[in-house]
């Protein structure tokens, strides 16, 4: 059955050129809505399912145009600051074309996967050259899982090699689903431990084991959803699905030598035996700020890859292939 190019989800970046989020070069689709909350998440905006108004102070004149062309009254002045009501706001733009400055923003847009294609096949000459493709990101591309099946199922029928970055939280019948047209997926492993999970991102990870699990074991049988696959590790073969862990080191949260062990050991029972480390940064930032919400991670000092040597090699001592 061909892939539904009438479909339609919630977009909030489409970012060219990437050489990070997945094998060769990439175009990363970024998917609003995510179920988890972590603490030190890199793109808060990218949260809720709903497209969002950002306001950058360092930009707005005061002038409170924004207030006054709001026809639903979420936008108000509260001090020094423009204050957007998510509860009322139907982000209908009016209040970001209003704004003589640009300082307000509209993070998420509706897309169809035909429109979101046309996008990501200018590039079809780099992704030919360097083994890349289309990498679905989010936020959480299993909380759109139709639109991400029929944009992955579409960018198959265009020859193209598929990469999804998840959490995993899903049901297990969506998440299978969705990964059928999937060549490589790129994992997220929070914590190892089910309580400290919660304690960071809001959620257990019983969930994200199981479809961890579930998507090592199908790599390795050799069948997902009808898809030939293996379990070789070699991204872009003929028919290939791979599976790669990918652990964000969080200060405080995640980074003790115990936790390394404890990654390493929950890895080996869920099957896997590759990781990349991701060691924490602040990039995100910023976005808190455009968003008005906290960010209980603000002015951590960003991990380094050679403070993390030690930890790296607690991964190696258990067998399990660490690298950044």
């Amino acid at each position: 059955m061909s892939a539904d190019r009438n479909a339609r989800g919630v977009v909030f970046n489409i970012q060219k050129f990437s050489v990070n989020d997945g094998p060769g070069i990439r175009t990363v689709v970024f998917l609003k809505g995510c179920p988890l909350r972590c603490q030190w998440c890199a793109n808060p905006e990218s949260q809720s399912v709903r497209p969002q108004v950002l306001w950058d102070s360092k930009k707005c004149l005061h002038c409170e145009n924004c207030v006054a062309v709001c026809p639903y009254s979420a936008v108000s002045a509260q001090g020094d600051r423009i204050r957007v009501d998510a509860r009322l706001c139907q982000a209908c733009g009016m209040c970001v074309n209003g704004c003589p400055v640009e300082a307000l923003t509209l993070s998420g847009e509706e897309k169809s996967v035909q429109e979101v294609l046309d996008v990501v096949l200018q590039d079809l000459p780099f992704y030919e050259e360097s083994g890349g493709g289309i990498t679905l990101s989010g936020g959480e591309m299993l909380m759109q899982p139709e639109f991400a099946f029929q944009l992955l199922t579409a960018a198959k029928e265009e020859g193209l090699a598929t990469c999804v970055e998840t959490t995993g939280m899903a049901a297990p019948e969506v998440f299978e689903r969705v990964i059928g047209p999937v060549d490589e997926i790129l994992f997220d492993m929070k914590h190892w431990d089910s309580s400290a999970h919660r304690r960071g991102t809001s959620v257990g990870n019983e969930v994200i084991l199981g479809n961890l699990a579930r998507a090592t074991r199908l790599a390795k049988n050799g069948v997902a959803n009808g898809n030939v696959v293996d379990g070789s590790g070699t991204a872009g073969s003929a028919g290939g699905k791979t599976v790669l862990v990918r652990i964000p080191v969080i200060p405080g949260y995640n980074d003790s030598l115990e936790d390394a062990a404890g990654f390493a050991e929950k890895m080996h029972e869920v099957g896997a035996r590759r990781c990349q480390l991701l060691p924490f940064h602040q990039f995100g930032e910023n976005k808190y700020d455009l968003l008005g919400a906290d960010y209980a991670y603000r002015d951590v000092p960003a991990l380094h890859r050679e403070e993390l040597e030690e930890y790296r090699q607690v991964f190696l001592s258990h067998g399990i292939e660490a690298f950044f």
